[in-house]
């Protein structure tokens, strides 16, 4: 059992659109699950989520003119302060939503250095369960991430069923051991430091908190629309 006085963050991201969403009840049960692994490991964490779809514009203004605005730098903030992420999308035809994939488009390439990633989908049919391997992972491959050996795929018809429970439990066993070992604390720090960042892209908690940019200025208020 693990001892410390750090709290452990927990960031899931849910791109679910609908009301009731399936995808935010499976980014709901990957989270309280992670969580409760790391109080057995005698850790104390929290968990937050944080919803794309309130955020769409931001995102797309953000797409379109480099510049993300307060609401999604304060997202964006979250997700490099945390110390593993949760990423769960709907599958739209065959493939990661629109919104899930644009909001890691303007992510800073090095903010998820290293940071442990449990990956989760859902879908109306089976038939997309490999999406994650063949589109979500490389992704995160490319962004460096430490992705779970176990993801979380949830069709229709699993929901009913007890083997997505046991996976559900798998991965968020997975998740809070690699939380609880620090592997990003000890890989990522030296990793940005020895990359140059585009200051072109302000998604970097470095950047976020440096204030490299004047978001209030005439000029800047006119680039992102306010």
């Amino acid at each position: 059992m693990h001892t410390t006085d750090r709290t452990y963050r927990i960031v899931a991201i849910s791109a679910g659109v609908s009301e009731p969403s399936s995808t935010r009840l499976l980014t709901d049960r990957l989270t309280q699950k992670s969580l409760q692994h790391l109080e057995q490991l005698g850790l104390v964490a929290e968990g937050g989520v944080i919803e794309l779809a309130p955020i769409a514009g931001e995102i797309a203004r953000a797409t379109t003119t480099g510049y993300p605005g307060e609401l999604l730098r304060e997202k964006m903030r979250q997700v490099a302060q945390a110390d593993a992420i949760i990423a769960v999308t709907p599958v739209y035809k065959a493939g990661p939503s629109g919104l899930f994939k644009s909001f890691f488009d303007i992510l800073d390439d090095d903010v998820l250095i290293a940071k442990p990633v449990l990956l989760g989908a859902t879908a109306g049919s089976g038939r997309h369960a490999l999406v994650i391997d063949q589109q979500m992972r490389p992704l995160f491959a490319y962004l460096r991430a430490l992705t779970l050996p176990t993801s979380v795929f949830a069709a229709s018809e699993d929901w009913s069923s007890t083997e997505l429970g046991s996976r559900i439990d798998r991965a968020a066993i997975e998740l809070s051991q690699l939380v609880a070992s620090d592997v990003a604390a000890q890989i990522s720090g030296k990793t940005w430091d020895a990359h140059r960042h585009d200051d072109s892209r302000t998604t970097s908690e470095q950047l976020i908190e440096d204030d490299a940019f004047d978001y209030d200025s005439p000029l800047m208020r006119l680039a992102v629309g306010r």
